[in-house]
């Protein structure tokens, strides 16, 4: 759960709680920055807190190998030139993708990974960030 309280953010999740301090600039908007964060006895990358539209999104990185795995299989699946950059920021329209093409990638994620991704939670997937977000999250369900 991430909260705004005056010039910092609260983030409480099961018994971590962390007070990130923000930098308000003259115009008021607070900027945010990367911070490492162990949550339930293990500790993650990074924590990444962006603003978009009126909201925080707060989310955790996934692990450099499975990101690389999943930009392999987006490049292969969407038959991608060896130049064009795919990485964690990538979204699958930019690259081309189509619904048809992004459930394909999405079935070969499950294949490389052994996980299920439901139809629901697949539909959600937009960048390959998302992607490997979401296999990390499964297999640690596993």
């Amino acid at each position: 759960m991430a909260s705004i309280t005056g010039p910092s953010i609260s983030i409480t999740s099961f018994s971590t709680s962390l007070k990130l301090p923000t930098q308000t600039s003259s115009n008021g908007i607070s900027s945010l920055r990367l911070v490492s964060l162990p949550i339930s006895g293990r500790s993650y990358p990074s924590l990444r807190l962006q603003k978009s539209s009126s909201r925080f999104r707060v989310s955790c990185a996934a692990k450099p190998e499975t990101l690389n795995k999943v930009c392999e299989i987006v490049r292969n699946q969407l038959a991608l030139a060896p130049d064009t950059v795919v990485n964690g920021e990538s979204k699958f329209v930019a690259l081309g993708a189509d619904s048809l093409d992004t459930v394909e990638i999405v079935m070969g994620l499950e294949e490389e990974f052994g996980i299920s991704v439901e139809e629901e939670t697949a539909q959600s997937i937009v960048s390959v960030q998302d992607a490997a977000d979401l296999i990390e999250e499964l297999l640690e369900k596993k």
